[in-house]
């Protein structure tokens, strides 16, 4: 039998995904499962999007082109105006969701042996999206003691290698809903200008700020026009997940160059989507004040449950809407699977994701699980119900 590739095998499962054949075990046998473990919110994607596609007159599906509409591309330069992200329509490549931008930005800025630092917990896909291209994730650990703040510039200093080409960030960062301060970002800022690097900034949680803050995009970095490619996407921001589109925005015409180069081998983005997008684009300026209400409010029963819990701590994240947690067992991935397979409280239980797989560093994370405050107060009160009995009875076994 013909062996698979050494991509194939490198792959790595997704932490978010993996138990999915044990929850599905679990409702088979009749447990209700509250899914934490992944960041599809329960909030209802705005009617007036959706009917943007249901009352589309239109005889031929068609290709688009491969940046996408330009009516969608000149749409969200005004929503980035909106944002105090100043781009054109040509600036903008429309993608298949956040993870091709991802893609993109990879394999139009790094070659095969080149490296890019992270900070790390991070997004699992960046890890697969870095090994697919044959590039090296090098992480520089941040801390749970600290609420994952972005690490000190000289453990960036001492990551740097002569194969460095880009730092990564998620702000708000996903997995630990982490939001990054412009102090923070000027650091970032230093450390690309005085390495000549990339900062890939995946800005998919903006509108999902705490506390009075305000999301800072790095596309407004002065003096980094040359060195940020954002990378976007409308599924969370419109509870739009199965649109699957995104956006690759950057000022470096080399890059957008070599970008849609990749955009064409793919030929278009998904033209349904994009008149999904189009529409969100002229949603009320008000239609974030519910949701973000009701996120804060998911936030605070969250935080406050998992750290009322014997041996649990969660720092209060500042945006999107994570929170990483540690707790009181070796190994979060034995837990978890054994929550979903042997444990249920009210005939329910829940499933989360272990956080080891959000570090690249062998043996991190080990005692945390991420949780997303995706679901209504009701469901993440009962959830925290099932987790607290089930650390109960998890010690006593």
């Amino acid at each position: 039998m013909p062996n698979i590739s050494s991509r194939g095998v490198a792959m790595p499962p997704s932490p978010i995904r993996k138990l999915v054949p044990f929850a599905e075990a679990a409702k088979k046998r009749g447990v209700k499962v509250y899914h934490l473990n992944i960041g599809q919110p329960d909030i209802e994607t705005p009617k007036a999007i959706l009917d943007a596609v249901r009352n589309v007159d239109m005889k031929v599906l068609e290709y688009s082109h491969s940046a996408g509409f330009e009516s969608y591309r000149k749409k969200l330069v005004t929503y980035y105006e909106r944002n105090n992200i100043h781009v054109n329509e040509n600036q903008i490549i429309v993608t298949t969701g956040g993870s091709e931008a991802i893609s993109f930005g990879i394999m139009s800025c790094l070659d095969a042996g080149d490296e890019i630092i992270i900070p790390e917990p991070f997004y699992a896909n960046y890890n697969g999206f870095a090994i697919a291209a044959g590039v090296k994730v090098v992480p520089i650990p941040s801390a749970i003691e600290n609420g994952f703040a972005l690490p000190s510039m000289e453990a960036f200093e001492q990551a740097v290698t002569p194969k460095t080409k880009a730092i990564m960030i998620c702000n708000p960062n996903n997995p630990t809903g982490y939001l990054y301060s412009l102090e923070e970002l000027n650091v970032l800022k230093n450390i690309c200008l005085k390495h000549d690097l990339f900062l890939f900034s995946d800005e998919a949680y903006r509108e999902f700020c705490y506390d009075g803050r305000q999301h800072i995009s790095a596309l407004t970095l002065e003096g980094m026009e040359q060195h940020v490619i954002m990378m976007d996407t409308i599924s969370k921001r419109y509870s739009a997940c199965g649109g699957r589109i995104g956006a690759f925005i950057t000022k470096n015409e080399q890059v957008l160059s070599a970008a849609m180069k990749l955009a064409q081998a793919r030929l278009s983005p998904p033209t349904f989507a994009q008149i999904l997008g189009e529409a969100a684009v002229d949603l009320p300026a008000d239609y974030f004040d519910a949701v973000h209400a009701a996120y804060n409010e998911r936030r605070d029963l969250l935080v406050q449950r998992l750290n009322a819990m014997e041996g649990v701590f969660c720092p209060n994240p500042g945006g999107a809407f994570y929170a990483m947690a540690k707790l009181p067992v070796a190994d979060t991935e034995v837990f978890c699977q054994w929550l979903l397979e042997h444990f249920s409280y009210k005939n329910a239980t829940l499933m989360m994701a272990p956080a080891a797989g959000f570090y690249a560093t062998p043996g991190q994370g080990k005692d945390e699980v991420r949780l997303a405050y995706v679901l209504n107060v009701d469901a993440i009160n009962a959830a925290m119900d099932c987790l607290e009995e089930g650390l109960k009875a998890f010690k006593a076994l």
